[in-house]
């Protein structure tokens, strides 16, 4: 049987403590909040008489399996997911949950959180380990001229600072 981490769409299966914890929150919402909320107003609908015209019953029940696709996503994937919740000890190396400053030819600095698949968020700093920056990161140390990919070609950066820890 092929692992599943192989192919193109393939996540990498870690996760930073503060990701895990917006996964949780987001699935216990779902679970102990919205979904009982969904189903009241679809039974309230189911109530009203004629489902296949009623388009509250209609909406509520599509919004109901959205939130059950959700549901059963986010277990499965809480399941398969590595918590990395200790800094490495060469903390002079990109590893995953380094916060990462580089410049680029510019001159201009950025600074972002190699961190899981399912956590990143650019506009927040957090970059994605399978992006192709951080893979281009991973590994280098304060000084380091690294070549990333772009769809605009290859750029090189600087790495300025790598530190451990929240922001």
């Amino acid at each position: 049987m092929a692992d599943s981490t192989s192919g193109p769409k393939a996540r990498a299966r870690y996760i930073t403590p503060e990701g895990e914890r917006r996964l949780k929150e987001e699935l216990s919402y779902l679970w102990k909040s919205k979904r009982p909320e969904v189903t009241q107003a679809v039974r309230e609908a189911a109530a009203q008489g004629d489902r296949s015209e009623n388009a509250e019953y209609i909406y509520g029940k599509k919004q109901l399996r959205e939130i059950d696709r959700r549901i059963r996503f986010l277990t499965k994937r809480l399941e398969e997911l590595t918590v990395v919740d200790r800094t490495p000890d060469d903390q002079s190396k990109v590893y995953f949950g380094a916060w990462v400053t580089i410049e680029d030819d510019a001159g201009q600095s950025h600074c972002y959180r190699l961190v899981g698949a399912d956590e990143f968020d650019l506009s927040k700093g957090l970059l994605s380990v399978d992006s192709p920056m951080a893979r281009a990161l991973l590994g280098k140390r304060c000084d380091d001229e690294v070549v990333v990919r772009t769809p605009d070609g290859p750029a090189e950066v600087v790495i300025t600072n790598i530190r451990y820890g929240l922001e």
